[in-house]
């Protein structure tokens, strides 16, 4: 009887990449992936870990899959495998604990268990870029991982201690990985890594990758997953008048109080940030800017947060995932006085959630008689077309005879969902 194998992943993008490789493994090799709701015969869960959130996700997951079969294979692997191993080993529910360097062999451990053989995780081959290309992913576009690893160390985030050092995957095993996902039939490609500004590969840097990928010939669109603002130039904000770069950027802000960053240890202040999004809204106005926004950072006063507020409103970042500071061991914010009271860290998330939303719909709005080009990833029974234009925008349509699931459509906005994270509306335009 096929075996059967459920997939969960938490986090960030590069976990999702790297789920996509494995579970593709499993596919190619004869197993039925399935559902992770379904029963299954061996549960795989990629963890997150870099907040107090993440690992109570996760250790919920870790639950949920052993209540839905008692007997199944429980593989956990992720960055919680790397921060809380011996926690994780001492859980008899689990089968196997696998950190991250050794998780692009989860195939490997998950074949031998099941004909009998004993492999013990310690064995498994170590190589942070050990996967696959997926051919068939749990999203219609297809990540790319071009880096891994964090040099930078910010005082909050334990990213380094888990995820490894800097390092930086090789143009050619990339440039292969972009045209195997493009032979199968992906038509976007996203850029992920932990810092990919800080891509460094025997000379070639960040901007300079990203041009020769927009060389790669053939019909895509490339977009750039989450990025610290720093490492990389104008030449990136150039690159992005070339048609197969989309204009959006996930560029993590943190703070808008200089003096919060300083604590933070990140590499920039408001002003360098602010600067990099006038030179690209210079050049495209339209631009949409996302970013990532902690609260409650040890000693943020109402006055910081405050600043953060206004820079949010200033920039109209479109969608800012907020998350309340959580002391993680061993970092050197862990050590910090003047530790912001877990009440006061909600307040604040939830008035940057509400700035974020009215920025949001402001932002949806202007777009009513523009057009967009629109990957096609779902149609529904009701015939509604789903998918994301080039500023990232979410896009619904009803279909007509030219609209094909996994192609490009163009089409006319003429408005915007009446809810709480609206879609844009848009009809076809004939070709």
């Amino acid at each position: 009887m096929t075996k059967k194998i459920a997939f969960k992943t938490l986090g960030c993008r590069l976990n999702q990449y790297e789920t996509d490789s494995v579970a593709s493994n499993f596919t190619n090799a004869g197993y039925e992936v399935v559902d992770f709701n379904n029963e299954a015969d061996a549960y795989v869960i990629n963890t997150c870990t870099v907040t107090n959130m993440s690992d109570h996700k996760s250790r919920q997951t870790i639950s949920q899959a052993y209540r839905k079969n008692k007997d199944a294979v429980l593989v956990v692997t992720g960055c919680m495998a790397n921060n809380h191993k011996d926690k994780l080993d001492q859980n008899e529910h689990i089968t196997y604990t696998i950190e991250n360097d050794r998780k692009g062999s989860i195939f490997n451990l998950l074949d031998g268990h099941f004909k009998g053989e004993i492999i013990a995780p310690e064995e498994l081959k170590q190589d942070r870029f050990n996967f696959k290309s997926a051919e068939k992913s749990f999203r219609t576009r297809s990540l790319i991982k071009i880096q891994d690893g964090c040099d930078n160390f910010c005082t909050f985030c334990i990213v380094p201690h888990v995820r490894g050092r800097a390092i930086s995957r090789s143009w050619e095993e990339i440039k292969s990985n972009i045209e195997e996902v493009l032979k199968f039939g992906y038509k976007e490609i996203v850029l992920t890594g932990v810092n990919i500004g800080r891509y460094e590969h025997k000379g070639l840097t960040f901007e300079n990758l990203v041009e020769k990928i927009l060389e790669i010939p053939g019909n895509f669109r490339v977009r750039i997953s989450s990025i610290e603002p720093e490492g990389f130039g104008d030449k990136l904000f150039d690159l992005f008048s070339h048609p197969k770069l989309m204009p959006h950027l996930h560029m993590c802000l943190q703070s808008g109080s200089d003096k919060i960053l300083l604590k933070m240890r990140r590499q920039y202040t408001v002003d360098e940030f602010r600067g990099m999004v006038n030179k690209i809204k210079s050049k495209i106005p339209d631009f949409n800017f996302t970013t990532d926004i902690m609260v409650g950072f040890p000693g943020e006063t109402i006055e910081d947060f405050q600043e953060t507020c206004n820079l949010v409103m200033e920039i109209g970042f479109t969608h800012v995932h907020t998350f309340k500071y959580s002391v993680r061991k061993g970092t050197r914010a862990e050590r910090m006085p003047e530790q912001v009271p877990e009440k006061i860290k909600s307040e604040r998330s939830s008035i940057v959630r509400d700035i974020a939303e009215n920025n949001k719909r402001k932002y949806r709005s202007s777009f009513i008689g523009k057009t967009q080009s629109v990957l096609v990833e779902k149609i529904n029974s009701k015939g509604i077309a789903s998918g994301y234009g080039e500023f990232y925008l979410p896009v619904k349509f009803k279909i007509d005879k030219d609209t094909r699931l996994k192609d490009f459509r163009n089409v006319e906005i003429i408005g915007i969902e009446d809810k709480e994270d609206p879609s844009i509306l848009a009809t076809p335009i004939n070709k």
